[in-house]
């Protein structure tokens, strides 16, 4: 709890049972009421992992949905337990939890309503084990998104993210993609709402047990990114009307698509 404002941390997970354990060791307990883990039908034993050491809101999805539909359900059910700062946090131990405490202060005074952990911001990408195409990638994305959506950001890419509980009720995050490019749409939903992001320089750590995508995938993913930044840029100059940029009402974004779940 951070001065009476909830605060819930959520895992998007899929075989993360090497990694789980020592990311939710980390988690300020002191600050996060509630932990909710996403099991996206994984093929080892992360679900089972999770309930063993302490987590109580276990989400299984019985068939998987993707990166994006993991979090949908994820959302959701930290909207419905009454979140009022929701971080979603890689269980797989790539971005450290020992940033929650910044991140939920900026949020909690209410200084911006969403963060973004970046790895891009000093020089630690390539450090900390980046790929070269990776990183050469992500700068090129960012310069072409910065240019379309009308804003600036050091990377669009990150999976490290906070929000207010205004944020996830505004945006129309359930009609997103069930995929990768799911992050980058949710960008741009907050963008063109109006919300503004703050950054905090976040170490990378890439390492074998590290989820990552494929080359093929990223580079699916980077087509995914461009076309959305041109819808946004279209929706910005009144082109077109996509049902993802329609403002929710505060409670329609409370329960969503329904979930198979166990907890």
């Amino acid at each position: 709890m951070y001065k009476g404002k909830k605060v819930i941390v959520v895992l998007p997970a899929y075989n993360a049972a090497l990694t789980l354990e020592k990311t939710y060791q980390e988690i300020p307990f002191d600050l996060v009421d509630e932990v909710i883990l996403c099991d996206d039908a994984s093929k080892d034993n992360t679900s089972d992992l999770a309930r063993s050491i302490g987590i109580r809101h276990v989400i299984v999805h019985p068939v998987n949905k993707g990166y994006g539909g993991n979090q949908k359900s994820l959302y959701n059910k930290a909207l419905e337990l009454g979140g009022d700062i929701i971080i979603m946090l890689h269980p797989d131990y790539q971005y450290t939890p020992k940033l929650i405490p910044a991140m939920v202060n900026i949020i909690g005074e209410d200084l911006y309503p969403v963060v973004l952990g970046s790895r891009i911001l000093g020089k630690g990408a390539l450090n900390g084990g980046m790929p070269l195409y990776k990183y050469v990638s992500n700068r090129f994305l960012t310069f072409v998104q910065n240019l379309l959506v009308n804003y600036k950001l050091s990377e669009y890419h990150t999976g490290y993210r906070a929000f207010s509980r205004k944020v996830l009720e505004t945006i129309n995050f359930n009609s997103n993609s069930d995929d990768f490019v799911f992050d980058n749409e949710m960008l741009s939903q907050i963008i063109f709402n109006k919300f503004h992001i703050a950054e905090v320089t976040c170490p990378t750590k890439y390492f074998e047990e590290a989820s990552s995508i494929n080359f093929t995938r990223s580079m699916r993913y980077g087509l995914g990114v461009l076309r959305v930044s041109l819808n946004h840029l279209l929706q910005r100059w009144k082109l077109t009307n996509l049902d993802m940029y329609k403002r929710m009402e505060p409670s329609a974004n409370k329960t969503g698509a329904a979930v198979s779940h166990s907890e």
